[in-house]
């Protein structure tokens, strides 16, 4: 209690009633406001992979393209583009009159073609480091070559300004969802001069960056607040309707969140699955709450191929044991993920679950789902769960393990982020049933409580785990998308290491189907077919275990989720760009009622859109 009433003074110190606004009141400025556990670390959206940082920074800069509440593309900064005939060369206009300004809102300059060619100079000097870089160089003309130093004239690269408001890119072979690709935060713009004059310091903090997007960070106080105020120099600031959005920090936002907004002093709240049965059974509670909707978002849980965590969870034993496939396939048919799913969805848990990393619905080609194409559709169709396969494969793994010179139990290092009650509940769940079913002879599965701040770069970018649960989600819309945590350049599970995969060429076997589907530009069938035997052959190894989709579970809300930007991929549906806070939060039956009729507006504008 003494906690909730601590930041119950912080929040009535700064707020002016965020609750108080009624919808479609355009008289008295609307404000939002939602707690948070997890500090960015970076404002430079030129270099950041996380969707907390360019997440933030949809809302501050702008994009060529973006989405409407139905996915439709619509203009952003681009009024308009075309094709070359040859497949290789888009052309933009850029709309004219957009403002750069500070975080006073004081105007810098005029947004131009050219500033889009300074942001992927920026991202592909390698010294920058870059964690989308990876992104563009797959797409655009001699891109990689300049990022790997091949090359040293700019020039050489498919990016430039023909004239101040002109953009044109060319690629390195015809890609068919270039377009998709530009509501990442890679192909977001930056001012070069200001870029110049800032140095390391740009996106240090909010006085060093520029804002063309909707909102300026006015106010950015790390593990306190931080402010959004609606840009008023904005190109489209008719359909910006919330004047104010309030992030307030605290460690404990998860639990605190559904009391705080009972009390009116936040407008967003999660309701974790611990306090849903109440929340369910009282009436007054129940009427405000309402599902989300799930995401393309993927979540799997990794198995790392190159430890580096501490000697006391033994990490060289760890790496005999990991390259034993049927050690993999053992912990593979032994994850429940239905009794996982429970501890994040008790109502509804089949909703969420999923049998590959790319989700149902995505993509599809010839009215055929991609997760039902040869190859896929029987591990789409198939629940891993199976007792008898993982007794099968621990039989047969435990004479192989002993014979390569591993000590079990196998220690296995599971980290989990306390910025989730779920994950917590999930990681105790996980534990306890694989050592239930495999047996504490054979894994001695050890959870690890981690700090949400800082978790990726401190936990699974360092390596430092044996199997972490993890997720990523679409940059664009094509199956490849879903490939970028395991090539090369990613930074999740380095399966390229694993023992016994390598080919003729000194690739692994994933990697050379990855490159093969990739090469395929023109025949979509035969490109997505690629991509799902590749995808099968990676599942059916067992170098990962997928788990879930995004999305689901219950929250109280004031925002209307039907009017949002709507995107699978890329920051479109993170922008706060078209909502309002309503008077009241919306419950399930208005959510069922109101999805219903999203559900027919998007089938038909998409199919009006020619999309």
């Amino acid at each position: 209690m003494k906690r909730i009433m601590a930041l119950t003074m912080a929040l009535l110190i700064f707020l002016v009633g965020c609750g108080s606004s009624k919808e479609g009141d355009d008289e008295a400025p609307q404000e939002y406001t939602t707690a948070y556990a997890q500090e960015i670390e970076t404002l430079n959206y030129l270099v950041t992979a996380s969707e907390v940082e360019y997440g933030l920074a949809a809302n501050l800069v702008d994009t060529l393209v973006d989405y409407d509440r139905y996915g439709v593309i619509v203009p952003c900064l681009a009024t308009e583009w075309k094709l070359s005939d040859d497949n290789l060369t888009w052309t933009f206009k850029i709309r004219e009159g957009v403002k750069w300004v500070t975080n006073e809102g004081k105007e810098y300059a005029e947004a131009t073609a050219q500033d889009f060619v300074d942001a992927m100079k920026y991202i592909l000097d390698s010294k920058n480091e870059s964690q989308t870089a990876n992104v563009v160089y797959g797409v655009i003309k001699n891109a990689e070559k300049y990022y790997n130093q091949e090359i040293t004239d700019f020039e050489e690269v498919g990016v430039k300004a023909v004239d101040k408001y002109t953009l044109q890119y060319t690629l390195e072979k015809p890609t068919p969802y270039f377009l998709s690709m530009l509501n990442y935060s890679c192909f977001f713009p930056v001012n070069g001069k200001f870029l110049a004059e800032k140095g390391d310091r740009f996106g240090t903090d909010n006085t060093n960056i520029l804002y063309n997007g909707a909102y300026i960070l006015e106010t950015f106080e790390p593990q306190i607040r931080r402010i959004l105020v609606k840009n008023e120099n904005y190109w489209d600031k008719d359909n910006i309707f919330i004047a104010n959005i309030n992030y307030i920090y605290n460690k404990e936002s998860s639990t605190l969140s559904p009391e705080l907004f009972l009390r009116g002093e936040v407008s967003y709240a999660d309701i974790p699955s611990s306090a849903l049965d109440e929340w369910m059974k009282d009436s007054e509670k129940e009427a405000q709450i309402r599902p989300n909707r799930t995401s393309f978002f993927t979540y799997f849980y990794a198995f790392n191929f190159d430890p580096k965590f501490s000697e006391e969870y033994e990490p060289q034993n760890w790496k005999i044991a990991v390259n034993n496939v049927n050690f993999r396939k053992s912990i593979f048919h032994a994850l429940d993920r239905k009794a996982a799913m429970l501890t994040e969805e008790p109502y509804d848990p089949e909703k969420r679950i999923s049998n590959t990393i790319t989700p149902k619905n995505f993509v599809s080609v010839d009215g055929v789902d991609y997760t039902q194409l040869d190859g896929l559709a029987e591990i789409s169709n198939t629940d891993s769960f199976n007792k008898d396969l993982t007794l099968k494969y621990k039989e047969k793994a435990v004479t192989e393990l002993k014979e390569a010179g591993a000590t079990l139990p196998i220690k296995i290092l599971m980290p989990y982020n306390t910025n989730s009650t779920e994950w917590a509940n999930r990681a105790q769940v996980v534990e306890q049933q694989l050592e239930g079913l495999l047996g504490k002879d054979y894994i001695d599965v050890i959870i690890d409580p981690k700090p949400p701040t800082g978790f990726l770069g401190e936990v699974r970018r360092a390596g430092k785990y044996a199997i972490l649960e993890c997720n990523w989600g679409p940059d664009y819309a094509d199956p490849e998308t879903y490939t970028g945590p395991f090539m090369e350049e990613g930074t999740y599970n380095w399966p390229e290491l694993a023992e016994g995969y390598k080919e003729s060429n000194g690739k692994n076997k994933y990697e050379n189907m990855i490159v093969a589907a990739r090469n395929e530009v023109l025949d979509i069938k035969k490109r997505y077919t690629l991509f799902a035997e590749a995808e099968s052959f990676f599942i059916d190894e067992a170098f990962v275990i997928p788990y879930a989709i995004g999305g689901g579970g219950y929250s109280a809300s004031k925002l209307n989720p039907f009017e949002s930007p709507y995107s699978p991929f890329g920051v479109s549906s993170l922008r706060f760009k078209g909502q309002k806070v309503m008077e009241k939060s919306m419950n399930s039956e208005e959510y069922d009622k109101q999805l219903k009729q999203w559900e027919e507006n998007r089938t038909k504008a998409l199919k009006e859109a020619g999309q």
